[in-house]
């Protein structure tokens, strides 16, 4: 950036400066040194910028400084001209560009089903992206924040993402929230993540909202206005300590499975397709996902724990289970 400025105003200024200089001086041996330097300059500037107040120096009768005031009018003109058709292109074509870059976003925006939404990449919202980037799922982000959004466009060069406030139901429409998997109300306000959810529910009742809170005594007003799960952070903190002490090597396995930063292990809920109603666990063929580890499965608010290969499923399910990002991936298909 500092390259292309340089690149476009060194020249033109250098030489208006040096008209500047030499107008002043050769006004100055012009008027045979009777005139100050100030007045000098002064004269120089009213010929450059025609404003044409008057004649600070005479010059009725002397040819030459008619001729030299002339051609420091030209050369002084076609410099700030040139100056100031730089400053309005760099303004135009960052409009432009801006414009542009928001346009594209929004049409393909447009193009996601079965996304996430993060609202906010802070200190919180950031590690969300991370995690559902390297993951390799759909995403969307919004943030008001221009240089936030730089930034995580040079990180993320394929993140596409909207600037608006979340909280706004149009730029919520925009990022998709109809269409969306699910919506992280990660601000660091608890109004404005009670607004997100509440906004989120209304758009699309299916989606699924995670919400952040600061305060504790927020957290049943964002469940009522349709957050599916509250993080507390000073709740998670406490317990994250606790556990740190008292089962250290527990909390080691599970930060590997949850927040393994070469995402070789992660913890994962695959929800079930309604054609595996009725079909046993062995009928999944997770035989052909060595890397995959079933733990659980969930049938409604029924929990069964290292199920047989002949238990039978009932939809809706999902399944619990320890894999990596490849074979998640590959797993697609039983939704």
């Amino acid at each position: 950036m500092y390259k292309s400025l340089r690149k476009r105003f060194f020249l033109p200024a250098l030489v208006l400066v040096i008209i500047l200089i030499t107008g002043t001086i050769v006004y100055w041996f012009i008027g045979n040194g009777k005139y100050p330097l100030i007045d000098c300059l002064y004269m120089t500037v009213l010929t450059i910028t025609t404003i044409g107040f008057r004649e600070v120096i005479d010059l009725s009768g002397n040819t030459f400084g008619k001729i030299f005031t002339i051609i420091t009018a030209f050369s002084g003109i076609g410099a700030l001209t040139l100056i100031f058709s730089n400053i309005t292109a760099m303004i135009v074509e960052g409009e432009l560009k801006e414009t542009f870059k928001t346009k594209q976003m929004e049409k393909k925006a447009k193009k996601f089903e079965n996304h996430y939404i993060i609202c906010g990449v802070g200190r919180v919202g950031s590690h969300i992206l991370d995690e559902l980037y390297t993951t390799h799922r759909s995403t969307i982000v919004i943030d008001k924040n221009e240089n936030t959004l730089s930034s995580i466009s040079k990180i993320y060069p394929n993140v596409v993402y909207i600037k608006g406030d979340a909280d706004v139901e149009e730029v919520l429409i925009k990022a998709g929230a109809k269409n969306a998997k699910g919506i992280f109300a990660s601000t660091g306000d608890d109004n404005r993540n009670l607004v997100i959810s509440l906004t989120a529910k209304y758009l699309n009742p299916d989606i699924r909202v995670v919400a952040r809170c600061l305060d504790a005594a927020n957290e049943n007003k964002l469940k009522k206005a349709g957050a599916d799960a509250v993080i507390s952070e000073n709740y998670i903190a406490g317990v994250r300590m606790a556990s740190e002490m008292l089962r250290p090597d527990v909390v080691s396995l599970l930060d590997k499975a949850l927040s393994d930063k070469n995402k070789e292990l992660s913890v994962e809920e695959i929800v079930l397709s309604e054609k595996y109603n009725g079909l046993k666990i062995s009928e999944l063929m997770l035989d052909e996902h060595p890397n995959t580890l079933l733990l659980a499965v969930i049938s409604g608010n029924e929990w069964i724990y290292n199920p047989k290969p002949d238990y039978v499923l009932k939809s809706p399910s999902k399944i619990v289970v320890i894999t990596n990002p490849e074979e998640r991936v590959k797993m697609k298909s039983l939704s």
